[in-house]
């Protein structure tokens, strides 16, 4: 345990802190969407890393930018302000507390439901304090960026010989579709120091519960992914490129095909990191199982099948770091 003096400490308390990783990883992959072979290179780092940064992906730079224009308005405000549009339940403000079971981070959050009958100007009651053009620039960013997923989605079930075609995507456009968007902050932290060398945890290390999560953020770097042997590598930020996540659920879907990569934030001393995630979901009563026109003559189903609403109930029961689909696994 870190001994730091006492006013740090309270600032602190319950956050976790990680020995420091000088592994800039180079060779994430990166898939340029209009290359024709963008396909095969989809495939090959959703098999091998479950993550890959993508280029040209057709959403306009001026929707992020006017985003997180507007979203670092609302997170400069002063802190009774913000309160105003929490506590989350799950939707609206939060700050530090991440989930209902005692994880932290140093993290402040606005989480929004779309689905189409919540996610709409008429929808502003549901989070309270949210400016006119701060909805309509997440309204138009969100349904861009579920576009480019669901392209990304129809692409995979190309290379894997799946049909039809949107057996994926459906999932994502269907009215019911159970996606959420979460814009995290993550305030610079200028008493690093009194760490003495170690990081401090912005967000705790998991997988995405999702089908597939699309992240975009700001210059600050901070995100680090898990290899496959267990090492964290550190991913250099670009906030002209998305970077995609496979989650839980495609892992299942592809039987394992997929891996669903484990990830974390750290905090920054100086800077502050801004990342905007779209967590692509099924409705709430879609059974996950491993698509039959994936399974080969005589391969088993490595899960039971569940639901997505199965699932989610679970996983609020168990903690960030929790392995959630080993409950599921046969």
């Amino acid at each position: 345990m870190v001994v730091v003096s006492q006013p740090v400490l309270e600032n602190f308390a319950n956050i976790k802190t990680c020995k420091p990783t000088s592994n800039i990883f180079t060779e994430i992959p990166t898939v340029d969407l209009s290359d024709p072979d963008a396909k095969t290179l989809i495939v090959e780092a959703c098999k091998e890393f479950g993550f890959f940064k993508l280029i040209n992906h057709g959403v306009p730079m001026e929707f992020m930018d006017r985003l997180e224009a507007d979203a670092m308005k609302f997170f400069n405000l002063p802190q009774p302000e913000k309160e105003k549009s929490g506590p989350p339940n799950p939707f609206g403000y939060g700050n530090k507390k991440i989930g209902p079971n005692g994880d932290v981070g140093w993290v402040e959050y606005l989480l929004f439901s779309t689905n189409p009958e919540l996610f709409s100007q008429n929808g502003k009651f549901i989070i309270p304090g949210i400016s006119e053009s701060f909805w309509c620039f997440v309204n138009e960013y969100v349904s861009a960026v579920r576009n480019m997923a669901c392209e990304v989605l129809e692409i995979i079930a190309d290379e894997l010989g799946i049909r039809p075609r949107n057996i994926l995507s459906r999932l994502l456009r269907d009215e019911k579709s159970d996606s959420c968007f979460r814009l995290n902050h993550y305030p610079p932290c200028p008493e690093l120091q009194a760490l003495r060398g170690r990081n401090l945890i912005g967000f705790g290390d998991h997988t995405d519960p999702q089908i597939i999560s699309i992240v975009r953020s700001n210059n600050t770097s901070g995100l680090q992914i898990a290899l496959k042997d267990g090492t964290w590598v550190s991913v250099p930020s670009d906030h002209s490129s998305f970077f995609i996540n496979v989650g839980d659920s495609l892992q299942v879907l592809t039987n394992g095909r997929f891996r669903s990569v484990r990830h974390r934030v750290l905090a920054d001393g100086l800077n502050s990191r801004i990342s905007m995630i779209f967590f692509g979901g099924p409705p709430l009563t879609e059974k996950i199982t491993p698509l039959s026109s994936i399974m080969e003559q005589g391969e088993e189903s490595l899960y039971n099948e569940f639901t997505w609403y199965d699932y989610k109930k679970s996983s609020y029961k168990t903690r960030l770091s929790d392995n959630r689909l080993g409950l599921f696994e046969k």
